[in-house]
Parts: C-alpha cells; structure tokens; sequence
C-alpha cells in the first residue's frame, strides 16, 4: 500500500512492475487497504468519510456537491444492507465499534479495486455481520476482484482461502493450495523456532496465593476471567492482539473499570480503583506501551524511577532530594541501565534500557506481584538476558509475577505456567514439557 518502502525486491501488478510510493499511488493503480487499526475521521459525516479525497463538487464551483454526495453514499449502504441502520449524515462518532469496521469496508469495495487487502477484518464484527462481510468476499471474488485476506482466525482462512501464506518470524514459512492441506498442517507451519540459547530456570519454591481473581468482567471486553498466581511463580499469558490480556491486567491495577467479579490478595478480597491504590497493595505493572504509559521521555532517568516513589523520599511533606537521587541512582545501577548519569533524559535511552527504567521504577516499591506486559519487545538480546536473570532474582524473594508476552519461545520458555486467551476469555491452561507440543497446544488454543 505504500504506506512503508521496501529495501529490496519488486512488486508486479497485473504483470508489470509497480512503483508505489505512497497509499495514493496504491489506490491508483487499484489497490485498497482495509486496516486493521481503523482511521476514520470521526467528526466527519458517514459519506464524507467514504468519499474523502474524492469529493464530487458542484459544476464550475469549488464546493462539494453533498447532494449527489449523500445519494451516492446511501446507494452504497443499500448495496450492503446497511441503510437500515446508518445513514449518510450520521457522524462517525455516532457509530459503534463494529458500524465503523463495515463503512471501512464499504469505501475501500467503493474504490472499484482490482485488488483488496482486509487486514483482520472481522475483528469488531459479530457473527451476522462477518457473514455479510463474507458475502461480499465471495461477490468481489466473481468480479475478479482478488483479495488478500490476513487474520489469525483459521476456520475464516480456511472458509474463506483458495491459497493459504504463512508468515513467521518476518519469514514466508510456505504457499500451499487450501485443498491440499488440513488445520493441522497450517498450524505444524506456524509452529515457531525451538528455544534458542536457553532460559534461566524458575527454581523458587512456588508458596501460597498471592493473587486471586474470580469471575473478573468488563462488558464487551473479557468475561469471567478466573485465575491465581502464587508466591515465586511466573504465570504467563498467550494469546493474540486482541485477545484481552491487557486489558485484564489493566483492570487489575486500576487503569481500567470492571463491572462484575472478585480480586483478592492474599486472601482478602480488594477493590483497586487506580494504579496508586495497586501500588499500596503491592502490585506494580510495567505496561506494554512504556513510551505512553510507563515513561515521561522529556524527563531524566531520576524523575522517572522516583515518579511513582516519592512517599520514599519525603518527610513531613517535603522531598528530601540527597536521598532520592542516592536511592533513583542505586537502582538504576542494580538495573544496569547504560547511562552518562540519572539527569540523562530518557527520551535518548535505547529501548532496553528505556525497559529497564520502567522496572526499576516499579521494583523500588517492593511489589510482591509484578505484571510485565510485553516486557522484552523491542529491545536487544542483551537486555533480554538481563530482564529474564531479573525475573528469576525477583521469584527467589518470593514475588509472583505474570507475564504477557507474544513471543513464543519467552513465554514457554519463563513460564511455570500458561493461560490462553482468546476473544475475551480464557480458552485453557498449559504446563508445558516438550517445547513444540505445548506451542501447537497454545495455538489450537489461541486460534
């Protein structure tokens, strides 16, 4: 689509090579992308948003003709059964999630392409509405329109699919005809790389519960969510983007509301309105996204490790600064972090050590469960080798930690434990012993 440049090879479209330099070129020569993430205007009309860029406009004037706007918008919503439940003048901020995904679709079908591309299309679609979204595939596959389909829902891929790619690791793993193979073999495809370079055994002695959480809900989100964590265990979480993890542990520590079910620690149910209150319980999260949620990047490595920490370095209301560099500069120190001094900005740290700011940070309250959200994406193997020694310091003093991570051989790798999630819920649990058996296990789960 243009949308990044390659650095090698060529695409050929309709047998001649293509030169897209940008998402307009694409859309030139008849390629149209539904994304993933959706990117709608939302203070724009339906039909504005469905025509943007290429407005009629009113004979010898520069003003756009929304009449004929309008008109050619709702042929459309009729075209796909939609006219019933939006219309043309409705703002986008007025439509649900899955409204939304459908008026996508329907103005990259409006571009009259020759080729498709529908990236995780039916991610916000019910079960009537994904059929609709299907009917349509199999219309545009008569109209020679080609499609190329991407989703890590397999019975859709295998529904819908005369070819199947699978893509591993940044890699294609294989091509093959639909009728040749069978779900198994597309899942034996996607089994990843065996552990490579090995990870620090967990030898801590798993002790009692530490936290509990029963029937955990948040409505169109994840449902009846139930597990437990305890003392020296690393629990990990599989599943895809999409799946729900986050935004469980998002609840757990306050950044989120729930609206029915149970946390407790140690016993003891708790009611955690927002992260300063997980803090007092002593349970710390380090975010997926640690530029917007873990970091201020315009700030130094100090004012970052203590942000969340001052009740550590104040008496009687007052900030006892000796005492919070001297503790901000021990921990970055006991984190490793490769730096000039604490006043180093944090916006010109590499990313591994960006992390290792984040978990110092959360570490200086002394958590006794510790949530690592993606906790080695983006960083190099050194650093990754220091957070898993970490982890394994961390379970040794009998702290209970629970890591999300999409990485395979991470997960099964750290884990004592596995939890799969899919669409909200939790699909089922893995102890793993034999690396590609539990891989496939956690796909067949996942999927």
């Amino acid at each position: 689509m243009g949308i990044y440049n390659s650095d090698g090879g060529e695409i050929l479209f309709e047998g001649k090579p293509a030169h897209i330099r940008s998402a307009r070129d694409a859309l030139r020569a008849g390629i149209s992308m539904i994304h993933q993430e959706l990117n709608p205007i939302m203070e724009m009309t339906v039909a504005e948003n469905v025509f943007v860029g290429r407005e009629k406009r009113l004979k010898w004037t520069p003003f756009v003709d929304s009449v004929s706007l309008k008109r050619d918008a709702f042929e459309l919503l009729r075209e796909y059964g939609m006219e019933k439940k939006v219309t043309p003048s409705m703002k986008m901020s007025n439509l649900n999630i899955a409204q939304i995904q459908m008026i996508e679709i329907i103005k990259a079908v409006s571009y009259n392409a020759k080729l498709i591309i529908m990236d995780e299309p039916t991610s916000s679609l019910t079960t009537s509405e994904a059929d609709e979204l299907f009917t349509m595939i199999e219309r545009l596959k008569k109209e020679n329109v080609g499609i190329i389909y991407i989703s890590h829902r397999l019975d859709e891929v295998m529904d819908l699919a005369d070819r199947i790619s699978v893509l591993r690791d940044g890699a294609l793993a294989g091509c093959v005809e639909r009728r040749d193979v069978d779900l198994d073999q597309i899942i034996s495809m996607m089994v990843g790389r065996e552990l490579a370079g090995g990870y620090p055994v967990n030898s801590a002695e798993k002790g009692e519960v530490v936290l509990k959480v029963d029937n955990l809900t948040r409505n169109g989100v994840f449902e009846n969510i139930s597990f437990e964590v305890r003392k020296g265990e690393i629990l990990g979480f599989a599943g895809l983007v999409g799946a729900g993890r986050s935004e469980v542990m998002r609840a757990i520590v306050g950044f989120d509301s729930y609206d029915s079910g149970e946390i407790h620690l140690k016993g003891h149910p708790v009611k955690i309105k927002n992260p300063k209150e997980a803090k007092d319980n002593h349970i710390s999260i380090a975010p997926e996204d640690r530029k917007a949620l873990g970091l201020l990047l315009c700030r130094n490595i100090k004012e970052n490790i203590a942000l969340q920490n001052y009740d550590l370095f104040s008496c009687a209301g007052f900030l006892r600064h000796g005492s919070e560099r001297r503790k901000c500069a021990e921990t970055a120190s006991d984190m490793a972090v490769k730096m000039n001094d604490i006043s180093d900005i944090v916006e010109n740290l590499s990313g591994g050590n960006q992390q290792k700011v984040v978990l110092g940070k959360c570490l200086m309250s002394k958590p006794e469960v510790m949530i690592l959200d993606e906790p080695t994406r983006g960083i190099d193997i050194g650093s990754k080798a220091s957070i898993y020694n970490m982890m394994v310091e961390l379970t040794k003093q009998g702290v209970a930690i629970i890591m999300i991570s999409s990485e395979m051989p991470e997960l099964i790798g750290m884990s004592d434990r596995i939890i799969v999630m899919a669409n909200g819920t939790i699909r089922g649990e893995c102890t793993h012993h034999k690396y590609e058996d539990t891989q496939k296990e956690i796909l067949r789960l996942a999927l």
